[in-house]
């Protein structure tokens, strides 16, 4: 089947997001059935105001610096598809004989392909639909994990390590740090913190998430079990982490368009803010809270080199699958082995991804439900790769 393909990008970015997106270009631009690949401006939104344009006109070096470049190049969108706004589409897709649909995102992006895809089908209207995996949550169910998430957990590692120095030498001052991470349903990206641990004093000492509910009396005991034992206290929280009562940690007043509950900014009062209050409340303590929200999302100057190799490579299966006819499918990951690490490309039907959510695996898990196991540290380690090693005096005594 000959015709034009057309790229999107959909919810938030990743820092590698845009090397899937070349990938898809690249191959795409060498393929024998897609005579142009196109792109939407700004999601599917962009699509329905005809904000369509040529990526096969841009420079080819443009094109292959997306390797190395954060945020999403095409922009970006959040949006629900209404029954309306079907007839358009397809009008669109048949205005730019457009055959083969890609879209790069998380569950809510498989949902938009499968409808389109399904609505195609019911209409006899041939389009192949494609979509590419991306989500620094690592909530993406048939993929051991997504493209983005290994380099906002290299992010969290990195600012985790750095800030525990940071905390641990000023703890004369302030006896505790809390950092939050994204994960609105999930606690992926909060637990691969653990890997900045390289020794038993050193940050992170708590890590708390969504899927274990939390009880403000085991929360202030860990802490101060904590101090005591270390003198001060690493804390790292989910953004969506829950009392036992599961109400949520964050004081939340806001809703999005998807009828979510916003975390961060948008929603009032952070779970790491609320948790800060508490520690004070208990035990008088100064401390800290650090909110990085998106800046794991796009930091490219810390992203992983094994997921930006992985997103292109996801890209260029996504065009090879679409030649051979494949569609209502997610380009997936298999890990066929962490030592060596070792994977391979699969699919997974959309029926199957499309908004659902992974959560961590039990086994990744403390019995505490404050910390992750081995499991998760040999799961986590290759995605991430090496961290630095600093310095520390011996602090010998003068005589």
């Amino acid at each position: 089947m000959k015709g034009n393909a057309i790229i999107g990008q959909f919810g938030g970015p990743t820092s590698v997001i845009n090397s899937s997106l070349c990938g898809l270009i690249q191959e795409g631009l060498k393929s024998e059935k897609i005579e142009s690949v196109l792109g939407m401006r700004y999601g599917i939104i962009g699509f329905m105001k005809d904000e369509i344009v040529d990526l096969g006109k841009e420079d080819h070096r443009v094109i292959e610096t997306l390797r190395q470049t954060p945020s999403s190049a095409l922009g970006s969108c959040r949006y629900i598809l209404k029954q309306e706004d079907f007839p358009l589409i397809i009008t669109q897709l048949k205005k730019y004989n457009i055959r083969y649909f890609f879209l790069i995102g998380g569950n809510g992006s498989m949902e938009i392909i499968r409808q389109i895809e399904k609505y195609c089908k019911k209409n006899n209207y041939k389009l192949n639909g494609i979509g590419i995996p991306k989500t620094v949550d690592n909530d993406l169910c048939g993929t051991d994990h997504a493209p983005g998430f290994a380099s906002a957990a290299r992010y969290v590692c990195l600012s985790v390590q750095q800030a525990g120095r940071l905390a641990r030498d000023m703890q004369s001052v302030d006896k505790y740090v809390i950092l939050q991470t994204v994960g609105r349903n999930t606690g992926w990206l909060a637990a691969s913190a653990a890997l900045a641990k390289k020794s038993e004093s050193d940050a992170p000492h708590l890590i708390y998430i969504p899927e274990r509910p939390l009880s403000r009396k085991r929360f202030i005991t860990d802490v101060t079990e904590c101090i005591k034992k270390n003198g001060w206290v690493s804390i790292i929280c989910g953004e969506g982490i829950l009392w036992e009562d599961k109400s949520f940690v964050a004081s939340l007043q806001v809703q999005d368009d998807f009828s979510d509950i916003e975390f961060g900014a948008m929603g009032g009062g952070s779970a790491a803010l609320n948790l800060h209050k508490l520690i004070h409340q208990e035990t008088n303590y100064r401390g800290e809270f650090q909110i990085t929200e998106s800046l794991s999302m796009c930091a490219i100057d810390r992203a992983s080199k094994v997921d930006l190799e992985e997103a292109h490579a996801c890209g260029v299966k996504a065009i090879k699958l679409a030649e051979e006819g494949a569609s209502g499918i997610m380009v997936s990951i298999h890990r066929v082995s962490s030592s060596p690490y070792k994977i391979e490309l699969s699919t997974l039907s959309l029926d199957k991804v499309a908004v659902k959510i992974k959560p961590m695996n039990d086994k990744y898990i403390n019995a505490q439900g404050n910390f992750v196991t081995d499991e998760y540290i040999k799961y986590i380690k290759p995605l991430v790769g090496e961290l630095p090693n600093y310095s520390e005096l011996n602090f010998i005594k003068h005589k």
